[in-house]
This record gives structure tokens, sequence and C-alpha cells, in this order.
């Protein structure tokens, strides 16, 4: 089923379409913190979001690419999903269906959100037609595989891209990772979103998705 969805994405991206407003890259955490339970929440969340009627009503007007990776430690990023134009609901119900099927990669590992910012904007350069490139990163925690955020958000400002996040926090009263997020991660412009844990993620990724794609980001 997978190898079908991924054909078909190939298929799709390579058929004339409109302009295409934004490319939209969905990071998600698959470090050693999140256990299998909270993968399902995570990915049945966005899919969730991506279908709703208000956010798949965005990704068509908008003719948007979406991509999706996973990350976690050094070594450790896939894109998991190619670029796929949302130019009908059927290509939304197509990327959703995706992004629930494909199972959990890359357990156990630390969190290197440099690393997933530097292999995402490679990623871009294959939707040259769009005219904002956005990095979506979602996490549950702060990078301890490497000292390279500095340079990979300011690799991410000079090529052009956006980063936003959605920091899950620990708890309900916590807001630390979404301040590091903010100070560490994001580049000007971008902005964090803050899910008070992994079962507030859906409603999380559903208002980022939301604010990315009806008005400018950056």
């Amino acid at each position: 089923m997978l190898r079908i969805l991924l054909a078909t994405a190939t298929v799709c991206l390579a058929s004339p379409a409109g302009a295409c407003d934004t490319a939209l890259l969905l990071a998600v955490d698959v470090s050693g913190s999140i256990d299998q339970r909270e993968y399902i929440l995570e990915t049945g969340g966005l899919a969730d979001a991506l279908q709703s009627p208000d956010v798949a009503a965005a990704l068509v007007q908008g003719q948007v690419a979406l991509a999706l990776m996973h990350w976690s430690g050094v070594g450790h990023q896939k894109l998991s999903l190619p670029w796929q134009r949302m130019i009908t609901s059927a290509d939304i119900d197509r990327f959703a269906a995706g992004v629930r099927a494909i199972p959990r990669p890359n357990e156990y590992s630390d969190t290197a959100i440099a690393e997933a910012i530097l292999f995402s904007i490679q990623q871009f350069a294959a939707v040259p037609e769009c005219r904002q490139s956005v990095i979506d990163i979602s996490g549950d925690g702060r990078e301890n595989a490497t000292n390279g955020l500095p340079a990979a958000r300011l690799k991410a400002v000079t090529e052009g891209i956006t980063v936003n996040a959605v920091a899950i926090e620990a708890d309900d009263l916590s807001a630390a990772l979404t301040d590091y997020f903010r100070a560490r991660v994001i580049t000007p412009g971008g902005f964090v979103v803050t899910a008070k844990g992994v079962p507030d993620f859906p409603r999380a990724i559903r208002e980022k998705l939301l604010r990315e794609l009806t008005k400018p980001v950056s």
C-alpha cells in the first residue's frame, strides 16, 4: 500500500499545476522519548489536521507542496513521503493516508534538531516553483546530539527558508521547551505553537497549519 502511495506521489508532483504558494516540509520527531502510543497520536493527529475542512481548503487554495520526514539522532533522518502537490481533496486524502501508513522508524535514538534542519533544507531543491519554503519541526526535547543548531538555523535563514515549530511540553504547566524552540530553533519571523503533552498535539498541529497557510509566514 505504501509503495503505491509513493509512486502516486511522484506522478502528482510531476503533473502540471497552478502556482505553488508554499512548500511545507513536516519534520516529525521519532527520537527515543516518543513511544509507539505517542507516535500514533502524532501521525493520527497530523493526518486529521490535514484533512480538516479549513486546513484542506487552504492547502488546495495555495496549491501547497507537502513532504513528510522523520528525524531523531545524528544520521537518522528520512524523507518518508516525497513532495506532493495538494491540487484536490483527493491529493490531501492520499497524503494523509500515507502519513497514517508509515510505521515508526528510528526507535531509541537521541535528539538531533540541527541535523533535522540541515536534512530538511536539502529537500527544497525539488520544489523550486514554490514561493515560500517552510520547515515544520515538531518535537518533545532539546538538542542533545550536536552543537550545530546556530549554524543550521543560520543556513535556513541564508537559504530563505522559514523554520516553525510545535513544542510538545512534558506537562500542562511547562513552557520550557517552547521558550527553547523560540530562542534556539525557529528562524526570525517564524513561530512556535505549544502542545501541552502529546495528547494535545492534534490541536496544536492544526493551529500551526492554519497559521502557516492562511497568513504570511515571514
